[in-house]
């Protein structure tokens, strides 16, 4: 793979994780959307160090730590258009709203958001800016290696499930193999150690954040037969909060 070919597969990774506006990429770039996986960890590089900047930055204006850590998230979030959130609130409508897997996928497609939904974003939004501001006073770092580690995972379910719709975001990025998926999960570990050069704390990290990977994709399997755009986003939440409480826990 020449430098052409990386370039315009982490220009497609940006395109498919944020709402940051890039120029258009050709059609035919979006078939081989499961080759740009192994970016991910850097789009969460990105995404994690332009939400601590605007942390410190709030800090050193004189917001107290919450508000800081509040639009620290709220950044993250901004960049994202918040679609790992909708896939979490969706998740988690679907999964315990319905009860049978194609009742379970209609739910998760409807675009109103019900009572799991809230809670799930209630909680895990909570937990998040509790570890975020934890960490931002004394161990900024950490919440970019949150943000890494959990597109590094994501590609785990992309490889491991087959897609549970003909149609969709996932499905139309396609599955990724087998090497592109370790060069994901390597990338991030190695972006990670690179970030907080401490190897004990980066495996304790990288092993809940797969355990949670792992654990959703059983779910998945088991609710409604593969993975969706949404679980992707659920994992990516999930195993987030699972690294920042992790790392605010080593405090």
């Amino acid at each position: 793979m020449d430098k052409n070919d990386r370039g315009r597969q982490l220009w497609l990774a940006a395109v498919l994780l944020t709402r940051v506006p890039l120029p258009h990429l050709p059609n035919d770039a979006f078939s081989k959307g499961a080759d740009a996986v192994w970016a991910y960890p850097l789009i969460g590089l990105v995404v994690g160090a332009c939400g601590v900047l605007v942390g410190q930055l709030s800090l050193w204006f004189g917001l107290p730590v919450y508000g800081a850590a509040t639009l620290t998230l709220t950044t993250m979030m901004l960049l994202t258009g918040a679609m790992h959130e909708d896939g979490l609130a969706d998740v988690f409508d679907g999964f315990w709203g319905g009860y049978t897997p194609e009742r379970r996928l209609e739910i998760m497609r409807d675009s109103q958001i019900g009572t799991f939904g809230v809670l799930a974003l209630i909680m895990v939004s909570t937990l998040r800016i509790s570890a975020i501001a934890a960490l931002l006073v004394s161990w900024w770092p950490a919440i970019i290696v949150g943000t890494v580690l959990s597109r590094a995972v994501m590609p785990i379910l992309m490889n491991i499930l087959p897609h549970a719709r003909n149609d969709g975001l996932s499905h139309s990025v396609g599955q990724p193999t087998p090497g592109t998926t370790t060069v994901a999960v390597g990338i991030g570990a190695l972006l990670s150690l690179f970030i907080i050069s401490g190897a004990g704390v980066i495996a304790i990290c990288a092993a809940f954040a797969v355990a949670i990977a792992i654990a959703i994709a059983l779910l998945a399997k088991q609710k409604i037969g593969g993975q969706t755009g949404d679980v992707l986003g659920a994992v990516q939440q999930l195993s987030e909060v699972a690294v920042l409480l992790c790392c605010a826990a080593m405090l």
